[in-house]
């Protein structure tokens, strides 16, 4: 460097005082050099100190730039080393002193640069709070935004090296600019939220019983986006304003109708306006639903009303995609469980006529496209579309089960006749008809919604049925889930009817029957369990209606039981008494089971209700020891008396044969007035009529008690083996 640089100043000016060049050897020229270097040098520093106090401690005005200083001190640094290089061995011991002035010089020529920095930085701070001042008079927010972020890296951020960092916390103003700066920053949130207010106007009258909300939105939307863009930062907490929506029009908006009034041209085209009114008493079930076509609706003009607010306010994000985080799960949770899933077609005929699903789908859409909602992350709406077939299948089950239960719980007394025309002699021939009998009203309309079930529309319902669902059930298998529930449920409800009714147990009987028969015309419908399920209705038709039979033979034998004779010569008057008694009893059951049990079904049923009562009879007969020519004949007379009367419980009289011990019955009168021989004859050595009912002891017993003991009724006796 020496070689090359030019003379500085202060050599030049001592080499040419003392002839050239040549001479500057001289110890004396040297140290004259030194000297006027340190005091340029002492001067230099004096300037610096002046420019720091004035810009640093005293704030002054001063349009000096640091530079100039820099640009003197490197100079100086220069002349200083080049200087060292050029004088010879004689100055070098006057060197060495200003050697150690010039090391002095430059620890305080850094500090000097040190100083000119942190006075350069709090400049910089000051020029930004000045050049705020400037943006806010033009309300040029998103300027003053960025020119806030700056000032607040320059007083927080790592910008400055760390030495300067260090000096300017240190410095008494730095307290005082800190304050400043949070001031600058809660005046502009507090005007960027005035101007916010006016721009964006959302007001809540509340009434007693109702509420009245509106929303105005300004269409200047350059002016409202560098307001919103600004507002919208980290600094700004909008809870409120996300509480608002929530409370008074999210929510309403799902749950309660609502009356919606829009208007784009607002306050001579100025705003966008929307009111919201509905009513704030608690939704209960009484009160009408809203639609989902009008909820979903309300809910775009919404949106719409709100759109000019929905502004980029970073790369990835949006104000929407910032209201949304606040309010997008519960909002999309409550319109599926309070809108949605209640929307879901309960009948075939609406299933069919429902856009739900496309309505859905665009909605969901319509809620991304505002960055409302990221329907990759957000995925309730995509979710209740794809789970809707299975929605609607548990809405259908559901709703056909409720309406079976409803029938099940009508009176089954309310009767109708079915099949008129198939005669008894007819099903016989046929066992797929079902015979003619009454069964009740409900049970009519229970075969007509198992009807309606199984018309279904196959292709409609193939996708339906290939979901889970209620109990995982095809659309034919809630059948068996209805005809389970009907067995299961009406004993029970209808239990007091059933043990006191007669009727009510032929009914149920003839209801179960009904329904079995319909099971197994519709055997190639795939309804499931159908053998097992056809078997369980006749077990529990039956099983009920031979509790009724039952209970009816136990008011016969009942009534028996008082069967007792006053004397061994005469019947008395309280055997035939008891025995018109129980021929009523039968009567009056008849004119409840006649019409309404099958005719084979009643038949069959009379006939073991007979044979218990003419069993019990005969068994009573039999109990005497001795009967008295009166008395075996009023026994006669007490037998006629039901021999008239019982073959007028059936359609044909004839049909009272099939009563088992009716043959036996007619025997037991003809033997009362019948002679010793007539018997003996009657059993002809165990090859005449009587050996079809009576054993021999019977006879020989019957004998004993009818005649007296003779060699002639011992001779009898003996024939009777």
């Amino acid at each position: 460097m020496a070689a090359t640089a030019p003379k500085n100043q202060a050599m030049e000016e001592v080499f040419h005082e003392n002839g050239g060049f040549g001479d500057c050897a001289s110890v004396e020229a040297t140290k004259t050099a030194i000297l006027k270097v340190m005091t340029r040098a002492e001067r230099f520093q004096v300037r610096v100190r002046t420019f720091i106090e004035e810009d640093y401690t005293d704030f002054m005005p001063n349009h000096t730039s640091p530079d100039i200083y820099l640009e003197e001190a490197s100079s100086l640094g220069r002349e200083i080393m080049d200087l060292l290089d050029t004088v010879g061995s004689e100055g070098l011991g006057a060197l060495d002193d200003a050697n150690s002035k010039l090391a002095a010089g430059g620890r305080e020529q850094r500090e000097i640069l040190l100083g000119l920095a942190v006075s350069e930085h709090v400049l910089k701070i000051d020029e930004l709070f000045q050049c705020i001042e400037d943006a806010k008079a033009t309300k040029d927010y998103l300027v003053v935004l960025d020119l806030v972020g700056r000032l607040q890296a320059l007083i927080y951020g790592e910008e400055a090296p760390p030495e300067v960092r260090r000096v300017f916390q240190a410095l008494d103003c730095h307290d005082t600019i800190k304050v400043k700066y949070h001031v600058q920053t809660h005046l502009l949130q507090q005007t960027l939220q005035e101007r916010f207010d006016r721009l964006v106007q959302l007001q809540c009258k509340s009434f007693p019983t109702s509420r009245c909300v509106t929303l105005q939105v300004s269409r200047d939307e350059a002016q409202l986006h560098d307001v919103v863009h600004a507002l919208f930062q980290e600094s700004y907490n909008p809870v409120k304003l996300c509480e608002f929506l929530w409370e008074n029009c999210i929510e309403p908006l799902i749950r309660r109708p609502v009356m919606a009034e829009f208007n784009e041209t607002a306050e001579g085209d100025t705003f966008i306006h929307l009111s919201l009114s509905y009513s704030t008493k608690e939704p209960n079930s009484s009160q009408l639903r809203p639609s989902y076509k009008q909820v979903l609706a309300n809910f775009q003009l919404l949106l719409q009303t709100l759109g000019g607010i929905n502004c980029s306010v970073s790369s990835d994000q949006h104000v929407f995609t910032i209201i949304g985080e606040r309010v997008k799960d519960k909002m999309l949770e409550l319109l599926v469980e309070e809108c949605l899933v209640p929307a879901v077609p309960e009948t075939m005929e609406e299933y069919q006529s429902s856009t739900l699903c496309e309505d859905v789908a665009n909605f969901e859409q319509l809620l991304a496209d505002t960055f409302l909602i990221n329907p990759e992350v957000d995925r309730a709406l995509g979710e209740f579309v794809k789970q809707y077939e299975t929605y609607f299948r548990n809405k259908l089950f559901k709703r056909v089960l409720e309406t079976a239960r409803e029938i099940i719980q009508r009176d089954l007394q309310d009767m109708v006749l079915v099949a008129p025309n198939n005669l008894a002699s007819e099903v016989a021939g046929d066992p797929f008809l079902f015979p003619r009998c009454m069964v009740s009203k409900s049970a009519q309309d229970f075969v007509k919604l198992m009807d309606r079930i199984l018309r279904q529309p196959a292709d409609k319902m193939g996708d339906v049925e290939a979901e889970s669902g209620l109990f995982g059930l095809s659309l034919t298998g809630v059948i068996g889930v209805m005809l389970q529930t009907y067995m299961s449920e009406v004993p029970i409800v209808h239990r007091k009817l059933l043990d006191s009714v007669p009727q009510q147990s032929v009914l149920f009987y003839n209801n179960c029957m009904f329904f079995q028969h319909w099971v197994t015309q519709h055997a190639n419908k795939d309804i499931d369990s159908l053998p097992a399920l056809a078997k369980a209705l006749q077990v529990c038709g039956q099983k009920q209606f031979r509790v009724q039979v039952h209970y009816q033979a136990s008011i016969l034998m009942e009534i028996l039981q008082g069967f007792e004779f006053e004397s061994p010569h005469t019947l008395g008057t309280g055997p035939l008494k008891l025995v018109r008694q129980c021929l009523r009893q039968l009567e009056l059951l008849k004119n409840v089971w006649f019409n309404v049990l099958p005719e084979k079904t009643y038949i069959s049923t009379f006939c073991e209700l007979l044979n218990t009562f003419a069993a019990e009879l005969i068994r009573r007969v039999f109990t005497l020891r001795d009967i008295s020519a009166t008395m075996a004949c009023e026994l006669s007379d007490l037998i006629d008396v039901v021999l008239q009367k019982a073959p007028q419980l059936f359609a044909e009289p004839n049909q009272v044969v099939q009563v088992h011990s009716w043959l036996k019955l007619q025997q037991l009168k003809a033997m009362m007035n019948a002679s010793l021989k007539e018997i003996t004859e009657l059993w002809c050595d165990g090859a005449g009529p009587l050996t079809a009912s009576y054993k021999a002891d019977e006879i020989k017993h019957l004998i004993r008690a009818l005649f007296q003991d003779t060699d002639r009724r011992a001779k009898a006796i003996t024939q009777i083996v």
